[in-house]
């Protein structure tokens, strides 16, 4: 099935997932310190929702924290004081997006994704979402845990050029845009949201823009412009999981 959006042609049988599933096993990618997800069938007396265990049907709890368990959009209900909800920022799916691949670059101890890099790498082009895969691109993104492990991260400089670029959405391959342990500053997300007081918001404030995050691009899908459909569970939370899905255009 083939569709023309905005006069560009899209081939929708070709859709290229870059969510990564959320298991209950050591596979399932770990961040924050927290443990793999549980999915557990549910247990009523001698009654266990499970199909091999002899009920009508399987009948599960799922227990996991969207930030640490796997591919996941976030608004700025994040770092702010007042709630916010992911499910009432997002309201709509389909946007023009960049794929750049970028090395971040060595910073004292840091890994780090500089403004000029971004810059560079965009070239100029307008567009509504970018998507950041890192370099090397290994597959141990997938099942990593990152808790202390000091992954790489985006500069304020980097996440203020983007929001000053007009971009909405940011989708990134790591745990966070912002260094591991950074005494609970968050620059790079507030620069992103434009947030400039978590305790009563600017005027400013980008409450329509999201940032996903421990996403996964394959290396067989290039560099370039694709159409993105960023799908999210309806929560009623600062984040939800999340299938950020890309068609060629």
């Amino acid at each position: 099935m083939k569709a023309n959006i905005n006069n560009f042609q899209i081939d929708l049988s070709k859709p290229i997932d870059i969510s990564i599933p959320l298991t209950n096993t050591d596979a399932n990618p770990i961040a924050w310190y927290l443990r793999k997800p549980e999915i557990k069938a549910v247990v009523f007396g001698d009654w266990v929702g499970s199909v091999k265990a002899g009920a009508s049907t399987n009948f599960n709890t799922i227990v996991f924290n969207p930030h640490a368990h796997g591919t996941h959009t976030e608004c700025l209900g994040h770092i702010t004081k007042d709630f916010y909800s992911i499910n009432q920022c997002l309201t709509q799916f389909f946007f023009l997006a960049e794929l750049i691949s970028v090395e971040p670059e060595v910073q004292g101890e840091d890994f780090v994704i500089g403004k000029n890099q971004i810059e560079e790498y965009l070239k100029g082009k307008n567009t509504e979402a970018l998507v950041i895969r890192t370099l090397p691109n290994l597959e141990s993104k997938k099942h990593k845990n990152y808790s202390n492990t000091n992954p790489p991260y985006l500069s304020e400089e980097a996440a203020r050029f983007i929001c000053e670029s007009g971009i909405k959405h940011l989708l990134i391959d790591l745990p966070s845009v912002d260094k591991e342990h950074d005494e609970g500053k968050l620059v790079s997300h507030k620069a992103f949201w434009n947030v400039k007081n978590i305790n009563q918001l600017n005027a400013d404030a980008r409450l329509d823009a999201t940032i996903t995050e421990m996403i996964y691009v394959p290396d067989a899908v290039e560099d370039g412009s694709y159409l993105l459909n960023l799908q999210i569970a309806s929560f009623e939370n600062d984040a939800s999981p999340s299938k950020p899905v890309l068609y060629k255009i």
